[in-house]
């Protein structure tokens, strides 16, 4: 029957979308800076296309920001019917939607497993909290419902624009994690570096996880085997970037097309607004302290994967997961699409949503910058009747709310695994009820 159900969910999901090809909303939501940004705009990678085409380089103006197996890609994709390039992008989101199902499935033998192997530490009064085979079943179908019905998901996908790709090689990445496979992790956690930069801090929790499934015995993640562990998938994933790099070099000619994507990226020198809070604050900023913002500003992202790695070290998946979560939140060209995939991915943690506190809040928050986005950017540049403040203080509540929910699940899932070690009731020196407080 829940099998049924997925199968439903997943047909609805796509019929959903190639219906909504035939009203007005692709074309306008192809404009909405929320949804495409700089990076990932269908409009401009047509426009990059149209100058290889005139054997023009595209990287030779400040236009196109694709990378060069990306520009082939689309330069393919370019030769069909409007309607078909629609079913394209409809088919890709179907493969993301096929790729999470079979996560889910992987994920939850990882969990039972890692259950198992850990079980002998919990305390005795933690039976309803012990995950069975059956509690995990309905998490596949939270997960479809997810992404064939997230507004997020539909709006990039509408919109055509090019970051589906980027979380595609994500959600590979995290597929062939989950499955045991060296080789393949690393070559398409390379592709997703290869395409943003950004998910290259995911080689962190990849490499504890594949140390971790060799050695499940093993407390020690800094002796020789770790090391040894750590190194082997790093070189796998570089080798696989270096072979991606070299490729493009090769069928460029040259290496300018460095700077007009991972230059793009990491320099900041379009500032069309959008949900991230790069644009805002470099704006108003003094060209002498431009630099020394950017790296203070950059930093954010791989800031975390230290702590968090070391704190998490028992749990990778979980770590990456986060880590995703924050990339789309400090990355310098944010868009609906990392929203739609960290949500998605979000049922995949339904055990630990009783100890969560700010659901309703999150909810509300992101329901309410999501509708008023397009409002006060309509009345800031074409109504003329509000300023950038408006759209900014909009931006910010955004990520205020994705915040609080990445904070509210980590605080969540620590949570309960304190309770399983330590029980649930807690009692002070004095007997009386005590409270745990995350620190």
């Amino acid at each position: 029957m829940a099998a049924l159900q997925t199968l439903v969910c997943v047909i609805a999901g796509v019929i959903f979308r190639l219906w909504l090809y035939r009203s007005f909303l692709p074309e306008w939501l192809s404009t909405r800076t929320e949804i495409v940004t700089p990076v990932t705009s269908w409009e401009r990678a047509m426009e990059g296309i149209s100058l290889k085409q005139s054997f023009i380089s595209p990287y030779s103006g400040d236009l196109f920001h694709e990378t060069p197996l990306m520009l082939r890609l689309l330069g393919f994709m370019s030769k069909f019917s409007q309607n078909s390039i629609n079913l394209m992008f409809v088919a890709f989101d179907l493969v993301c939607a096929i790729l999470l199902l079979k996560i889910t499935k992987l994920f939850g033998g990882y969990l039972l497993v890692h259950q198992a192997r850990s079980v002998k530490n919990y305390a005795p009064d933690v039976e309803s909290l012990i995950l069975r085979k059956e509690d995990l079943q309905t998490i596949q179908f939270f997960v479809t419902i997810a992404h064939a019905f997230n507004p997020y998901c539909i709006a990039a996908c509408l919109a055509r624009s090019t970051a589906i790709f980027d979380n595609m090689a994500i959600l590979f990445t995290l597929y062939y994690l989950l499955k045991g496979d060296k080789i393949m992790c690393g070559c398409f956690l390379a592709l997703s570096s290869y395409l943003t930069m950004y998910p290259l801090i995911l080689l962190a929790p990849v490499a504890i996880y594949f140390y971790q499934r060799g050695n499940p015995s093993s407390e020690s993640y800094t002796d020789h085997k770790a090391l040894f562990s750590y190194t082997q998938i790093s070189l796998i994933t570089l080798a696989w970037l270096a072979a991606f790099l070299g490729v493009s070099a090769y069928l460029e000619e040259s290496w300018q097309f460095l700077f007009s994507t991972y230059g793009f990226t990491l320099t900041v020198p379009d500032l069309t607004p959008n949900l991230g809070v790069f644009w805002y604050f470099f704006t108003n900023m003094f060209e002498h302290f431009r630099t020394f913002f950017i790296c203070v500003f950059q930093i954010n992202v791989i800031i975390y994967t230290v702590p968090l790695s070391i704190k998490l070290r028992e749990h990778p998946v979980f770590l990456m997961y986060l880590l995703i979560f924050l990339i789309g939140i400090f990355k310098s060209y944010p868009s609906f699409a990392d929203v739609g995939l960290f949500l998605c991915l979000l049922p995949l943690w339904k055990h630990v949503f009783s100890y969560m506190r700010n659901t309703f809040l999150v909810t509300c928050t992101f329901i309410c910058s999501t509708v008023f986005a397009p409002i006060l950017h309509h009345l800031w540049l074409y109504a003329g009747s509000a300023n950038a403040n408006f759209y900014y203080a909009v931006s910010l509540a955004f990520q205020l709310a994705e915040i609080f929910l990445v904070t509210d699940l980590l605080f969540a899932f620590l949570r309960r695994e304190y309770d399983i070690l330590h029980g649930k009731k807690h009692t002070t020196s004095d007997g009386s009820q005590g409270q745990v407080i995350l620190d």
